[in-house]
């Protein structure tokens, strides 16, 4: 709220809430300024559906459309918008789809393997693991996942499903627990975290969209208006820091004794690094510890 906040300017400011989930960042922009208008994307209909009903009390100050983030461009056109004052994105699965255990995303709730943030649309997680080769399920486990028990993990996936299919987290579970060696006497997590991790970026292309969707976010901010973001593992926000980095800096080749005309930098950081959640927040939502926020405002062109 504090990094968005000096670029919600003028009468009519527009702000783009990548990820509206619940709808509890839109609704706290929307309480905090009279003159804003939200924009509110979401690809999952059933938290589309319950945010709306949140945010009805704002009538037409919040704006609902059904989209994935790297789908900015066709939404602003859509509306009519060239460029707006603030864009948030809060990447990641949602604490709604975690908690609501019919959707998959949780090792800790027995569950069908779905994972899909829209149930219409794609391939399950399940449909993954019984579909795909070693190499493939090894290729998705390390680089999602950054698991280092990739290859093994999926020679067991691959011996297993010739058994019996893997459709439940339980199934899973049993899989992982059998390969992953618990540490002794280290809290380390539960050891399928980090596969459920890499099926769910796998099923809803998480990273491809996100790389598609931060130059389309940086393109559609009004000069002065900022990018925030935040991210819950090191794939997403190396990601973000590549994007915001690269912005930031001249594109003019080195050695040209002047900058060009059109070549300045896009944008300038305001994160120092990046920011973690405190003491406090971590007392209160345990859920932040892995978030990692960046943000950048956006300059004048020259």
């Amino acid at each position: 709220m504090e990094l968005l906040r000096p670029g919600i300017t003028g009468n009519s400011a527009v702000v783009i809430d990548c990820t509206l989930g619940l709808g509890g960042h839109t609704e706290a922009l929307l309480k905090e300024h009279d003159n804003l208008t939200v924009i509110g994307i979401d690809r999952d209909p059933a938290a589309l559906k319950l945010a709306t009903a949140r945010l009805e009390p704002f009538g037409t100050r919040f704006i609902s459309a059904a989209a994935t983030y790297d789908e900015i461009g066709e939404v602003l056109a859509e509306l009519e918008l060239t460029t707006v004052q603030g864009i948030l994105m809060d990447l990641g699965v949602s604490s709604m789809q975690l908690d609501e255990a019919d959707r998959g995303f949780s090792y800790a709730q027995d569950a069908p393997l779905d994972m899909r943030m829209n149930q219409n649309l794609g391939k399950t997680a399940a449909d993954l693991l019984a579909g795909l080769g070693e190499k493939e399920l090894t290729k998705i486990f390390r680089d999602y996942g950054e698991e280092r028990f990739a290859p093994l993990i999926a020679k067991r996936v691959v011996t297993e499903r010739e058994v019996s299919d893997i459709l439940t987290s339980a199934d899973l579970n049993k899989i992982v627990a059998a390969v992953v060696p618990m540490a002794p006497g280290r809290a380390t997590g539960h050891p399928a975290k980090r596969i459920y991790q890499a099926l769910r970026i796998a099923v809803n292309s998480e990273l491809s969209g996100l790389e598609s969707a931060l130059p389309q976010a940086i393109d559609a901010l009004a000069v002065g208006a900022r990018l925030v973001v935040m991210s819950y593992h090191s794939l997403e926000d190396g990601i973000t820091k590549r994007a915001m980095q690269q912005a930031a800096v001249s594109s003019t080749p080195i050695g040209m004794p002047m900058q060009l005309p059109g070549t300045s930098p896009a944008l300038k950081v305001i994160t120092r690094g990046v920011e973690r959640a405190t003491e406090l927040e971590l007392s209160q939502n345990p859920r932040a510890a892995s978030a990692r926020l960046r943000a950048a405002q956006k300059l004048e062109v020259f």
